[in-house]
């Protein structure tokens, strides 16, 4: 696969693999690219939660019962 940038992206993204952030080109853009596909799924599963139905009220003993099992589990 080839991609072809403008300079000035091109000069950024050099500049990125420069500064040590990646080792390569090729790893800057998979790395953007694992980005992007978690930040569209992500969407996705909010877009679907906020379609879905309302099954239960949410107070804050419902978030208390959240802190204290993320607390149990680290």
């Amino acid at each position: 696969m080839n991609v072809s940038l403008p300079d000035n992206l091109k000069t950024y993204v050099d500049t990125q693999v420069e500064n040590g952030s990646y080792s390569s080109t090729s790893e800057y853009v998979r790395d953007l690219i694992r980005k992007d596909h978690g930040r569209r799924e992500l969407r996705n599963s909010l877009l679907e939660g906020a379609r879905s139905p309302i099954t239960a009220r949410v107070d804050v003993n419902y978030f208390a019962s959240l802190r204290d099992q993320a607390n149990a589990e680290a």
